[in-house]
């Protein structure tokens, strides 16, 4: 019983500490938009993973950058409309 109390506690510490790791009331929408948004950052942020992409891509490297940082506004699309 001790494990499992101190596990929950980790893992709420985590939760606090991390906005990208959720918590109970994190909705499906806000968890993948989180990991689309890491996901293009880590690709901003790594110039060699930009490159190689901007190449598959046959465009410059700083459309592909653009394009990137423009869909980290809406990852995923529009919010889904909030039920009463």
């Amino acid at each position: 019983m001790a494990d499992k109390l101190r596990a929950q506690q980790q893992l709420e510490q985590l939760q606090s500490r991390y906005v990208g790791t959720g918590h109970a009331d994190t909705t499906k929408f806000e968890w993948t938009s989180n990991i689309q948004r890491d996901s293009y950052a880590s690709y901003i942020g790594h110039p060699p993973l930009l490159s190689y992409m901007a190449i598959g891509m046959g465009e410059p490297k700083e459309k592909v950058r653009a394009k990137m940082i423009e869909k980290m506004i809406q990852p995923v699309g529009k919010p889904p409309e909030m039920q009463d």
